[in-house]
Protein backbone atom coordinates (compact mmCIF):
# COMPACT_ATOMS: atom_id res chain seq x y z
CA UNK A 1 0.00 0.00 0.00
CA UNK A 2 2.80 1.81 0.80
CA UNK A 3 4.76 1.79 -2.17
CA UNK A 4 1.32 2.86 -4.23
CA UNK A 5 1.09 5.93 -1.98
CA UNK A 6 4.84 6.76 -3.37
CA UNK A 7 3.91 5.74 -6.93
CA UNK A 8 0.88 8.17 -6.72
CA UNK A 9 3.02 11.17 -5.31
CA UNK A 10 5.56 10.81 -7.68
CA UNK A 11 3.60 11.09 -10.76
CA UNK A 12 1.59 13.59 -9.44
CA UNK A 13 4.71 15.89 -8.32
CA UNK A 14 5.83 15.41 -11.99
CA UNK A 15 2.16 16.09 -13.64
CA UNK A 16 2.38 19.42 -11.26
CA UNK A 17 5.80 20.50 -12.95
CA UNK A 18 4.69 19.35 -16.65
CA UNK A 19 2.59 21.80 -16.38
CA UNK A 20 3.03 26.01 -15.90
CA UNK A 21 0.64 28.70 -15.90
CA UNK A 22 2.29 29.74 -19.45
CA UNK A 23 -0.05 28.96 -22.68
CA UNK A 24 1.35 27.24 -25.25
CA UNK A 25 -0.74 28.16 -28.21
CA UNK A 26 0.56 31.56 -29.04
CA UNK A 27 -0.71 31.35 -32.16
CA UNK A 28 -3.18 33.76 -33.34
CA UNK A 29 -6.90 32.34 -33.33
CA UNK A 30 -8.73 32.37 -36.79
CA UNK A 31 -11.61 35.04 -37.12
CA UNK A 32 -14.66 33.80 -35.71
CA UNK A 33 -17.58 34.06 -38.13
CA UNK A 34 -20.36 33.43 -35.24
CA UNK A 35 -23.02 36.03 -36.21
CA UNK A 36 -24.46 37.39 -32.82
CA UNK A 37 -27.61 39.60 -32.61
CA UNK A 38 -25.30 42.75 -32.13
CA UNK A 39 -22.94 41.52 -34.63
CA UNK A 40 -19.36 39.63 -35.31
CA UNK A 41 -15.81 39.27 -34.77
CA UNK A 42 -14.28 41.79 -37.12
CA UNK A 43 -10.48 41.27 -39.15
CA UNK A 44 -8.46 43.80 -37.23
CA UNK A 45 -6.97 44.67 -41.14
CA UNK A 46 -10.52 45.99 -42.01
CA UNK A 47 -10.58 48.51 -38.82
CA UNK A 48 -12.65 51.84 -40.25
CA UNK A 49 -11.73 53.74 -36.76
CA UNK A 50 -10.65 52.67 -33.98
CA UNK A 51 -12.46 54.07 -29.95
CA UNK A 52 -11.04 54.32 -27.21
CA UNK A 53 -13.09 53.42 -24.41
CA UNK A 54 -11.74 53.68 -20.45
CA UNK A 55 -12.77 52.07 -17.02
CA UNK A 56 -12.64 53.36 -14.26
CA UNK A 57 -13.06 51.90 -10.24
CA UNK A 58 -16.06 54.44 -9.92
CA UNK A 59 -17.65 51.91 -12.19
CA UNK A 60 -18.19 53.96 -15.45
CA UNK A 61 -16.88 53.58 -19.03
CA UNK A 62 -15.92 56.71 -20.65
CA UNK A 63 -17.33 57.71 -23.27
CA UNK A 64 -20.64 55.81 -21.73
CA UNK A 65 -22.27 55.80 -25.87
CA UNK A 66 -20.51 55.37 -28.94
CA UNK A 67 -22.60 55.66 -32.10
CA UNK A 68 -21.41 53.36 -35.26
CA UNK A 69 -23.11 53.03 -39.03
CA UNK A 70 -24.00 49.42 -39.98
CA UNK A 71 -21.60 47.29 -41.45
CA UNK A 72 -18.63 49.06 -39.73
CA UNK A 73 -15.53 47.37 -38.17
CA UNK A 74 -14.68 49.36 -35.34
CA UNK A 75 -11.31 48.52 -33.05
CA UNK A 76 -12.19 49.26 -29.20
CA UNK A 77 -8.89 49.56 -27.46
CA UNK A 78 -10.32 49.50 -23.52
CA UNK A 79 -8.09 50.25 -21.21
CA UNK A 80 -8.44 50.18 -17.10
CA UNK A 81 -7.46 53.41 -15.41
CA UNK A 82 -8.68 51.90 -12.10
CA UNK A 83 -6.71 49.36 -9.31
CA UNK A 84 -9.66 46.62 -10.14
CA UNK A 85 -9.99 43.94 -12.77
CA UNK A 86 -12.58 45.16 -15.27
CA UNK A 87 -13.99 44.01 -18.41
CA UNK A 88 -15.92 44.88 -21.73
CA UNK A 89 -18.43 42.67 -22.93
CA UNK A 90 -20.70 43.62 -25.82
CA UNK A 91 -24.03 42.45 -25.93
CA UNK A 92 -27.75 42.86 -26.25
CA UNK A 93 -29.17 44.46 -23.06
CA UNK A 94 -31.19 41.28 -22.01
CA UNK A 95 -27.84 39.07 -22.91
CA UNK A 96 -25.42 41.24 -20.64
CA UNK A 97 -27.93 41.20 -17.56
CA UNK A 98 -28.67 37.47 -18.03
CA UNK A 99 -24.49 36.75 -17.93
CA UNK A 100 -24.20 39.20 -15.61
CA UNK A 101 -26.30 36.78 -13.08
CA UNK A 102 -24.30 33.83 -13.93
CA UNK A 103 -21.05 35.80 -13.09
CA UNK A 104 -22.47 36.70 -9.97
CA UNK A 105 -23.29 32.31 -8.74
CA UNK A 106 -19.83 31.30 -10.92
CA UNK A 107 -17.25 34.96 -9.81
CA UNK A 108 -14.34 32.61 -11.21
CA UNK A 109 -15.88 31.25 -14.41
CA UNK A 110 -13.50 31.61 -17.11
CA UNK A 111 -14.89 32.63 -20.77
CA UNK A 112 -12.97 34.29 -23.56
CA UNK A 113 -14.55 35.65 -26.49
CA UNK A 114 -14.50 37.89 -29.16
CA UNK A 115 -16.83 40.08 -28.30
CA UNK A 116 -14.76 40.25 -24.37
CA UNK A 117 -11.88 42.14 -22.82
CA UNK A 118 -10.70 41.12 -19.75
CA UNK A 119 -8.16 43.96 -18.70
CA UNK A 120 -6.27 44.06 -15.69
CA UNK A 121 -5.23 46.99 -13.62
CA UNK A 122 -3.37 49.90 -15.53
CA UNK A 123 -3.23 47.69 -19.18
CA UNK A 124 -5.21 47.44 -21.99
CA UNK A 125 -6.98 45.19 -24.53
CA UNK A 126 -8.76 45.36 -27.74
CA UNK A 127 -12.05 44.20 -29.21
CA UNK A 128 -12.94 44.41 -33.39
CA UNK A 129 -15.87 43.76 -33.78
CA UNK A 130 -18.63 44.54 -37.01
CA UNK A 131 -21.86 45.72 -36.42
CA UNK A 132 -23.61 43.98 -38.63
CA UNK A 133 -27.35 44.87 -37.33
CA UNK A 134 -28.89 47.94 -36.75
CA UNK A 135 -30.10 49.18 -33.49
CA UNK A 136 -28.91 49.23 -29.65
CA UNK A 137 -27.17 47.19 -27.92
CA UNK A 138 -24.64 47.92 -24.80
CA UNK A 139 -21.16 47.42 -23.17
CA UNK A 140 -20.74 46.20 -19.58
CA UNK A 141 -18.32 45.28 -16.85
CA UNK A 142 -19.61 41.79 -15.76
CA UNK A 143 -17.18 41.44 -13.00
CA UNK A 144 -19.98 40.91 -9.96
CA UNK A 145 -21.43 44.27 -8.83
CA UNK A 146 -19.78 46.34 -11.67
CA UNK A 147 -23.00 46.31 -13.75
CA UNK A 148 -25.51 46.45 -10.78
CA UNK A 149 -23.31 49.64 -9.87
CA UNK A 150 -24.15 51.00 -13.39
CA UNK A 151 -20.65 50.17 -15.38
CA UNK A 152 -22.42 49.81 -18.67
CA UNK A 153 -22.72 51.92 -21.89
CA UNK A 154 -24.97 52.19 -25.16
CA UNK A 155 -23.95 51.40 -28.49
CA UNK A 156 -26.19 52.68 -31.14
CA UNK A 157 -25.52 50.93 -34.40
CA UNK A 158 -27.61 53.23 -37.64
CA UNK A 159 -28.81 51.62 -40.34
CA UNK A 160 -27.60 52.13 -44.13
Amino acid sequence: MRMLAAAALSLASVAVLAHGPEKHDNAPKPISAEEHPWGRQGDPKKATRTVAIGMSDAMRFSPAEVRVKQGETVRFVVKNGGKAMHEMVIGTLAELKAHGELMKKHPNMEHDEPYMAHVAPGKSQEIVWTFTKAGEFHFGCLVPGHFDAGMIGRIVVAAN
